[in-house]
């Protein structure tokens, strides 16, 4: 069986919801990584950086980093070219599920691991349900969480005092629209889920080839974060057992809300990312778009004509007194449990994600919008290209990303989410809003009955 460790009480602000370590009773560790220095080896090679980490044996140590992320290899050299006694080869992954399925083949096997992983958000309760990480918290300097918004810290410590990885980039949501379009008809950007729903009915009644947006049944982190910015938590810790909350009165209401717009019709119901998706970008018919801070580069590869056209704004909310959003999509650094040098790949994991010229290439070299709050103010001065026409696209971005609702996910996610596409394809192909709902009570179900027969104690 699964046991989990009870949870840590928490800091004010942060709700008790997440486990401080998941341990499998029913397998052997993996092999144990070095001892950890009681030291904090923080962000930066250079003479700024806080700590060094201390029990060093001098030696060069050649560190294997696991990544997807496009042109890391280049952010990596500039720390290889400082540190010749810390050196880190980029081993190039497939992102997403593969990645995580080799690391844990890996971990099984008691052997070829990397030192360090970059690893999804979601992906981290998994990793650490299998021992596959290290906590390094005792490797970083301790200040270092408060360069992140605390939603995202949230989702490296699980809520707890252990800390599994440093946030490398996030993906906080907004909304996004054409702005000549808007004008045409006299619109104006919801601030509301309700002036959204007015906008979208106004909209495709004036032109029914006209859509605000889309409900993409194939995107599960779409209305994840969606739900997240609503209050929705899916996962918790209760005592020693795991509690799934997936059909939650805040993600009823955002299910509810997203039926009832799919069953007028006022929105289409097709996937995003297709060839009829794309075309709808691209010709004008596809008006706004609920998407994340990466939407530029998605809008130059998919609607390149359309550049200058669109602006961005927050998501509309459901209580404007208390600005939310949600996240989809974000990655950070972990440490792996086969690592024999953790305080070596901590240091490295803590600059990669902090450090001001690390983060500056973060943004500039790999085109990633960092999680590291410091970095989007400094880092991100001039907007994307294809948003040339909204100066202040960033400073706004930042300001939405502070207030990312807190959110914990659970060790079977690709469940879940798997769950979400095949019962939310159907509830959107018939265009049924309690179908919504049901679909909602099918991917709770789906996910406790998988965690119980995984062994996992579930509430």
């Amino acid at each position: 069986m699964r046991l989990i460790r009870k949870p840590l009480t928490l800091a004010v602000g942060v709700p008790a919801l997440a486990a401080v370590l998941i341990l499998s009773a029913c397998s052997s560790s993996s092999t144990g990584s070095a001892a950890q220095s009681s030291a904090p080896g923080a962000a930066s090679s250079g003479a700024s950086s806080p700590a060094a980490p201390a029990g060093g044996t001098g030696a060069k140590v050649d560190l294997n980093f696991w990544s997807w992320a496009p042109n890391v290899d280049k952010v990596v050299a500039m720390w290889n070219a400082k540190n010749p006694d810390i050196q880190v080869t980029v081993n190039k992954q497939d992102g997403g599920d593969p990645a995580v399925t080799k690391l844990l083949t890996a971990i099984k096997a008691g052997s070829g691991a990397p030192d360090l992983m970059q690893a999804e958000y979601q992906k981290i309760p998994t990793l650490v349900s299998a021992d596959a990480l290290t906590d390094i918290s005792k490797n970083i300097d301790p200040a270092l969480k408060n360069d992140f918004p605390e939603s995202v810290w949230n989702s490296v410590t699980l809520g707890s005092q252990a800390v599994y990885a440093v946030p490398q980039d996030s993906g906080p949501m907004e909304f996004y629209y054409r702005a000549d379009i808007f004008a045409k008809y006299g619109l104006t950007p919801p601030t509301t889920w309700d002036e959204y729903a007015a906008a979208a009915e106004k909209l495709h009644a004036a032109d029914p080839k006209l859509y605000l947006g889309t409900f993409s049944a194939s995107d599960a982190g779409w209305f994840t974060g969606l739900t997240q910015q609503a209050g929705a938590s899916w996962w918790g810790i209760d005592g020693d057992s795991w509690s799934v909350a997936i059909d939650s009165a805040a993600s009823q209401k955002v299910a509810s809300y997203w039926g009832g717009l799919v069953a007028k019709g006022v929105i289409d119901n097709k996937p995003m990312y297709t060839p009829a998706w794309n075309a709808a970008l691209n010709n004008g018919t596809q008006v706004g778009w609920v998407s994340a801070i990466w939407a530029p580069s998605v809008l130059v590869g998919n609607a390149a004509s359309t550049a200058g056209k669109w602006k961005m704004a927050p998501l509309p909310q459901w209580d404007p007194a208390k600005p939310a959003t949600g996240n989809w999509g974000g990655s950070a650094t972990a440490v792996t449990s086969q690592s024999k040098h953790v305080a070596e790949a901590a240091k490295f994991a803590a600059w990669i994600n902090s450090d001001p010229t690390a983060t500056q290439a973060l943004a500039s070299v790999m085109g990633v919008y960092p999680a590291s709050t410091s970095a989007q103010k400094t880092a991100l001065t001039k907007p994307p290209a294809f948003f040339s026409n909204q100066a202040d696209f960033y400073a706004v971005a930042s300001k939405i990303a502070a207030t990312a609702a807190p959110f914990t996910y659970g060790p079977n996610v690709n469940v879940a989410f798997s769950a979400y596409n095949d019962q939310f394809g159907k509830a959107a192909q018939a265009k049924s809003q309690q179908g919504f709902l049901t679909a909602l009570t099918a991917m709770q179900a789906a996910t406790v009955a998988d965690m119980k027969n995984t062994g996992f104690s579930v509430k």
